[in-house]
């Protein structure tokens, strides 16, 4: 009875460290490196030859734009993906001037920070960063504290465009407005400034932000413009999830790697076909996805949501995030998606639970062994210590144990101690006497050691007929009661 014990106990602590090798929620995947996960329902993965990340050469278009889509990320008169609470695009926060020594980027770099300007609605400078200084001539020392319109010889964003730019901060939405400007040197230019109005806890604008670039020069425009959507591009293909933006008709416009190798195609090969032509899947699943998709559309809002997805008789999980896209009108011109497979992480939480539950049922077996143990005392002779409560279902327990520890020892005295029960009530007491002349129906003697004085009180009290049932005061006292009656 002990080793079993201890080997339960061993199975117990087994399944407790198997169970915390998994407490993250997540399991290994060896496949990972050689397939990237299924998403949106794509077929398993094959790994494209060739894919580094693509380089704009000369002026050539960016790879992956067609039927004249903006960079992904443009929306709503956006500013380049990364730019938030009127920061720049990459590195700029605040206003901060880059470092001033050698590490700072060539300002024909599509990573180099670009002119930053804060102001306040009545028009005071606030920040102005060395991107600035170098565009429009002067320092920041001489820009802070003065008005921008005295700086640049304009008011880019007007008091009525202000009180239009009515979005939360944390959306981080831009719009944008051209404007002629002019240098210290007093030297003309075309800006394009993209702007956010920074608002107060109270709501009230209290900083218009912006990024500005120099438009004046054609080629550079087009520079600066192909140069971030390849910055953008390379950070979207770097991206595990599934990223893709599709037009209003449901084709694609733009998808990341990670999504043309689920679909086992090049970026170009899904560009201009919509989810039927490229699906692999059954027609109605395929289906389905364009319905729900049509649904964000309509409904006009970001869906997030769980997509259980057949693939090849297998059933994937997928965490879903699908976006309408609207112009600067705010009518919706298309879709963006970001699909992420979470198949392993569904299955290692299926895998967790069950373990949970087989150490439950572990845990209650080891339970129900200590609050019924049943101790081989001497030739014959058990005993049976009880300690806590005795429910209906433990009591059932105490009888099923008893009985079959005296069939199996051949007990011809069995022990019941009940110094442990605190109290005896109506059940306990009718458990005692069914278990004691179940026993006896065995052919063995029962003793009922460790009655105090208040649990004997208790049992005239009920009336319980403990007719056939030896009573001692201390299982000391059993224990040497059964062994003299051993030999007989």
């Amino acid at each position: 009875m002990r080793a079993e014990n201890a080997a339960l106990r061993a199975r117990v602590e087994a399944l407790e460290k198997a169970l915390a090798s998994r407490s993250d929620g997540r399991a290994p995947d060896p496949d990972r490196a050689a397939a990237r996960d299924v998403a949106d329902g794509a077929t398993p993965v094959r790994q494209l030859d060739g894919a580094t990340p693509l380089r704009v050469l000369d002026g050539a278009a960016p790879t992956g734009a067609q039927n004249g889509a903006a960079p992904t990320g443009a929306q709503n008169g956006a500013a380049p993906t990364g730019a938030q609470n009127g920061a720049a695009p990459t590195g700029a926060q605040n206003g901060a001037a880059p470092d001033a020594g050698g590490d700072a980027a060539p300002e024909w770099l599509p990573t180099a920070v670009p002119a930053v300007v804060y102001w306040r609605p009545d028009g005071t400078v606030t920040r102005w960063n060395d991107a600035a200084e170098r565009l429009f001539g002067w320092r920041a020392s001489e820009a802070v504290g003065r008005k921008l319109a005295d700086l640049v010889a304009a008011d880019p964003v007007p008091p009525g465009a202000v009180r239009e730019f009515n979005f939360a901060r944390l959306e981080s939405r831009f719009a944008t407005r051209t404007s002629e400007s002019r240098t210290k040197e007093g030297h003309a230019l075309v800006c394009r400034w993209s702007y956010a109005v920074l608002r107060d806890d109270r709501g009230e604008a209290s900083e218009i932000a912006a990024i500005v670039d120099d438009t004046s020069d054609r080629r550079r425009r087009e520079q600066t413009v192909q140069g971030r959507y390849q910055m953008l591009l390379q950070l979207v293909d770097n991206a595990l999830s599934n990223i893709f933006i599709k037009d209003i008709a449901g084709r694609y416009v733009f998808a990341n790697r990670a999504h043309a190798q689920a679909m086992e195609m090049h970026v170009i090969e899904i560009i201009g076909r919509d989810e039927i032509e490229l699906s692999t899947l059954e027609r109605g699943v395929a289906e389905m996805l364009v319905a729900k998709e049509r649904e964000v559309i309509a409904g006009g809002k970001v869906m997030q949501f769980e997509e259980v997805v057949p693939v090849d008789g297998v059933h994937h999980h997928f965490f879903t995030v699908k976006f309408p896209i609207h112009d600067e009108r705010g009518e919706p011109i298309g879709l963006g998606g970001i699909v992420t497979e979470i198949t392993t992480l569904r299955r290692t939480e299926a895998e967790r639970a069950a373990l949970q539950e087989e150490i439950i049922a572990a845990q209650q077996a080891a339970l129900r062994e200590l609050s019924t143990p049943l101790i081989p005392l001497a030739d014959r002779v058990v005993a049976m210590p009880l300690v806590g409560a005795i429910d209906g279902a433990r009591a059932e327990l105490i009888m099923e144990t008893l009985l079959a520890g005296i069939s199996s020892q051949s007990a011809h005295t069995a022990i019941l101690d009940i110094t442990g029960v605190r109290s005896v009530d109506t059940l306990v007491a009718n458990a005692l006497t069914r278990t004691a002349r179940a026993a006896q129906l065995l052919g063995t003697r029962v003793v009922l050691t460790g009655v105090r004085p208040e649990v004997a009180q208790t049992l005239v009290t009920l009336g319980v007929d403990l007719s056939g049932i030896t009573t001692l005061s201390t299982l000391q006292s059993g224990i040497a009661y059964a062994l003299r009656h051993a030999g007989r």
